[in-house]
């Protein structure tokens, strides 16, 4: 057994204390307005990165070789909870949205559990070698992704997407069938943008920031406007203004925005810096896993990871339409934050068992 990797492990813990910091900077007005405590929101993700520290100790020294008998039951457990979200008394209706499981201490988001079971259920069927599985394959990933789309949420279903295509290719597959499965998923993605409302309008936004400021195109603006004002050093910490109730989900979508406002150009290239470190960490222990099951499923976990950062600052940086993925270890919200350390500590058991 090796050390476990120390750069993607301080990386990690980087990036989610300087989360904690972030989101009492960024909530501490808010809070103060909706519950008369600045203190709720970083109260909240203190427990849960105390949970998610508590996960990937657990996951780091936990044999991931065992994951391959457990596969099925988590996919089939992860499958459930989908399908739980739209049962009345159990699932949560949100803006609009039913994402959600209702815990009654706290809400549990499904989705973000689904993307570690699948990189776990398709890593253990994609080390055997199996022929005519494509269909097969499609089929599970065309019906994990209807029940996403269901809640409704289409940032979500694409990472799951990627990450699908992403172990699958790493298992061997056929260079000719990612090539026509380009068109037709960008064809359908651009179909499902228009049949939701709210979805089109995103992509009209995005196509047209400069429509009425009163439209879809507030949330772009303000975006742009804390980018805008942070300019190369950034005002300093606890300086910005869009944290008033300006910009809409400063602490969970875009929180980026708010670091870029009070850091500027050169502190949020520190912290993709980061970021970039964590991803190719990730990769370099798929690449030397010692055996396929292992590359597999580093591969699909640090895909959905770097599929999560990608979005995120693609859309904080007009790059994207807005799509509500939080971004990884930073964002605040217990779910994607439990997951993703339970992940970094799965990425690091693999690593100590890797072939260098």
């Amino acid at each position: 057994m090796k050390r476990i990797d120390l750069v993607l492990l301080i990386s990690v813990l980087f990036l989610t204390l300087f989360g904690l910091f972030m989101i009492y900077d960024a909530s501490s007005y808010v809070a103060f307005r909706d519950f008369a405590d600045k203190y709720h929101y970083i109260k909240d993700q203190f427990f849960w990165v105390i949970l998610g520290a508590v996960a990937l100790g657990f996951f780091s020294h936990f044999d991931y070789h065992k994951f391959y008998n457990l596969a099925l039951p988590i996919m089939v457990f992860a499958i459930a909870l989908l399908i739980l979200v739209f049962v009345p008394g159990v699932g949560v209706k949100l803006l609009g949205a039913r994402r959600w499981i209702n815990l009654h201490f706290t809400l549990l988001q499904p989705s973000e559990f689904v993307k570690l079971a699948l990189s776990t259920y398709l890593a253990a069927w994609f080390s055997n070698k199996e022929k005519g599985r494509l269909w097969a394959f499609l089929l599970l990933l065309a019906f994990i992704i209807f029940l996403v789309m269901l809640e409704p949420d289409m940032g979500t279903a694409a990472i799951i997407l990627f990450e699908g295509i992403v172990i699958y290719f790493l298992s061997g597959a056929k260079t000719i069938y990612f090539v026509i499965m380009g068109p037709v998923i960008a064809v359908l993605g651009l179909i499902f943008a228009k049949l939701e409302p709210y979805r089109a309008a995103r992509l009209t936004t995005f196509l047209n920031v400069s429509q009425n400021v009163d439209s879809t195109s507030y949330h772009v603006r303000q975006i742009l406007i804390a980018l805008g004002s942070g300019g190369l050093t950034g005002v300093g910490i606890g300086n910005s203004l869009q944290k008033y109730a300006f910009l809409p989900e400063s602490t969970t979508d875009s929180i980026f925005a708010i670091i870029a406002e009070e850091l500027g150009f050169l502190g949020s290239l520190a912290i993709i810096f980061v970021f970039i470190i964590v991803i190719w960490r990730g990769f370099r222990i798929a690449t030397n896993a010692k055996d396929l099951f292992g590359k597999l499923l580093a591969g699909g976990i640090i895909s959905f990871l770097a599929g999560q950062i990608m979005i995120n600052l693609a859309a904080q940086t007009a790059l994207l339409p807005l799509t509500g993925i939080p971004l990884p270890f930073i964002s605040y919200g217990g779910s994607a934050l439990i997951i993703n350390l339970a992940a970094i500590g799965i990425l690091l058991n693999i690593s100590k068992q890797s072939k260098v």
